[in-house]
């Protein structure tokens, strides 16, 4: 698996990490989701939760979810796995150099996670909380899981 710090990131999440509410993201994960199990890096002064998934989307033979929230709400849920792909929904201001995007929320599709103004889209999930967002993220992941396919990650409803 790709490690999430080894992407380029031209944009940052604005404030501290969110302890609590990285807390509260997992506990949801742990709740939610069967083939995951979820642990801060740092349980006194974390910077991200990971969650290990034992199957991938796809051929993939396991995955990891590396999440990031911050006290300004910003966000990063960043899927990797065995066979390199990696995709991301986010929330940050970009500067609006993202030409599919006019909000705060985006989503970077697989197979790379690009970062490049033409490809990152819209993110389907528009929720502000961190339990609403994470269930989000799960549903969608799962779906894909069940599908099979990367097609729903992006496609769901608010909420979706």
């Amino acid at each position: 698996m790709v490690n999430a710090s080894d992407h380029d990131e031209h944009h940052t999440l604005r404030g501290a990490t969110d302890r609590p509410a990285l807390l509260t993201i997992r506990d949801v994960i742990e709740e939610m989701e069967p083939l995951a199990t979820a642990e801060l890096d740092d349980y006194l002064h974390p910077s991200v939760l990971e969650v290990a998934l034992d199957d991938g989307l796809c051929t993939a033979d396991a995955a990891r979810i590396d999440v990031q929230w911050t006290t300004q709400a910003d966000y990063k849920f960043h899927y990797t796995d065995t066979e390199a792909v990696n995709f991301r929904w986010e929330k940050h201001p970009h500067t609006d150099d993202y030409l599919n995007v006019t909000g705060l929320e985006h989503y970077h599709p697989p197979p790379t996670a690009s970062s490049k103004p033409d490809e990152v889209e819209e993110s389907c999930i528009k929720h502000a909380p961190e339990v609403l967002v994470t269930r989000a993220v799960l549903k969608l992941w799962r779906v894909a899981y069940h599908m099979d396919s990367y097609d729903p990650l992006n496609t769901g409803r608010n909420p979706p």
